[in-house]
């Protein structure tokens, strides 16, 4: 085991105003609300904040913005981006640079005016030339390549797929800042519109406005916060492609790779988390990695989903925000991932509350399938 592990906690989160926000509003507003109020959730002043991580889909330098937006001159500054993986790997550099000393407190920002900005699908052009002459939708295309080849290999069928959103929407019906809490079945989802075989409209994320914010500190000083902590006890990365034609196979993402390592830094099995927060940027995705980080044998995520093993009530509960499917998806949805990892661990999530959470996973994917980022986070109890 890593010498990372409960060395570091999470004691502050919060959201921003999500769905679509008021006019004039930028993602250096959404920020400012979100580092706010998770600065307030864990009862440390802005002041105190030495180090800076922050990641944008649109924004070149997002550290020297947020900095500037908030007031902040830190010691530590880090905008690397890896995509939607790019907050939940934030925790692992944040953690290191707590621990070696070089900062007392980690402030890990993001936000999006996605849906306010009206922005359209990204050009293929913007992304990669080698695929650009085959026209493709860039990212649905890509993640409906993944779905049709698990679908070809391991008799993965629509129904399973919609069995995803199905779970994702129950979920969201007990939150009430979800963007869609409207009633969903899988025949809504199969009878959906079509947007790129053979997925549908339901099959994909949301496009809303938003941003979160994590406050990390060192375990010691975790232990004065005024709510329960929520300690890293494992955390991994990884990535294999940038380019969907260059993955190596279309059913096996690099979470193999960063959920064996946080798994290995945790000392932890998949049998023992309670909850699983996971980037479901498409159906195709929870099926994916909850084989890839080993809750379920390779092809058979499908079954897995069926059922409502996923949702409300069933054996394993799997995004209880309601997920990037109804809850939110504002771009890089990797930090909500977290937050609701650690408002399971302390209990505060209200009818979606899960009982006795101890461990709680949080995965975030980047790009198409390309960047994985795998955190394990506890209780006190698992200090011990």
């Amino acid at each position: 085991m890593s010498s990372l592990r409960g060395r570091v906690a999470v004691v502050g989160v919060a959201e921003s105003d999500l769905g679509e926000v008021a006019p004039g509003l930028t993602e250096q507003d959404l920020i400012g609300q979100a580092a706010t109020r998770a600065l307030a959730d864990a009862g440390i002043a802005r002041e105190e904040v030495d180090g800076l991580f922050c990641s944008s889909s649109t924004q070149p330098a997002p550290t020297l913005n947020a900095a500037e937006y908030l007031g902040i001159r830190p010691r530590y500054s880090d905008g690397s981006n890896i995509g939607g993986s790019s907050a939940v790997s934030h925790l692992l550099y944040a953690a290191g640079a707590i621990e070696s000393g070089l900062i007392d407190v980690a402030l890990i920002v993001y936000g999006s005016i996605q849906r306010s900005a009206a922005r359209k699908l990204i050009t293929p052009a913007a992304i990669s030339a080698w695929e650009e002459p085959f026209r493709p939708r860039w990212p649905l295309t890509m993640y409906a390549l993944a779905a049709s080849r698990h679908m070809h290999q391991f008799g993965t069928t629509r129904e399973q797929l919609a069995a995803v959103a199905v779970a994702a929407r129950a979920w969201a019906q007990l939150n009430p800042v979800a963007f869609e809490r409207g009633p969903l079945s899988v025949a809504d989802v199969l009878a959906a519109r079509p947007v790129c075989d053979p997925l549908g409209v339901r099959d994909c994320c949301l496009v809303t406005d938003g941003g979160g914010a994590l406050v990390l500190t060192s375990a010691e000083r975790a232990r004065e916060a005024p709510k329960p902590a929520a300690h890293l006890l494992g955390c991994g990365v990884a990535h294999w492609h940038r380019d969907i034609s260059q993955m190596p196979d279309l059913t096996v993402t690099a979470a193999t790779e960063s959920g064996a390592r946080a798994f290995a830094m945790a000392g932890l099995t998949p049998a023992d988390v309670d909850v699983v927060e996971l980037y479901d940027a498409f159906t195709i995705n929870p099926i994916l990695f909850l084989e890839d980080l080993g809750f379920c044998a390779k092809g058979e995520g499908g079954e897995f989903v069926s059922a409502g093993r996923i949702a409300p009530g069933g054996e394993l509960p799997v995004n209880t925000n309601g997920g990037g499917l109804s809850y939110c998806h504002p771009g890089m949805y990797g930090i909500f991932t977290v937050i609701e990892a650690v408002r399971q661990l302390r209990g505060e999530a209200g009818d979606r509350q899960q009982d006795d959470v101890e461990v709680a996973l949080a995965h975030a994917n980047g790009a198409v399938l390309s960047s994985q980022a795998t955190a394990l986070l506890g209780t006190e109890a698992t200090l011990s």
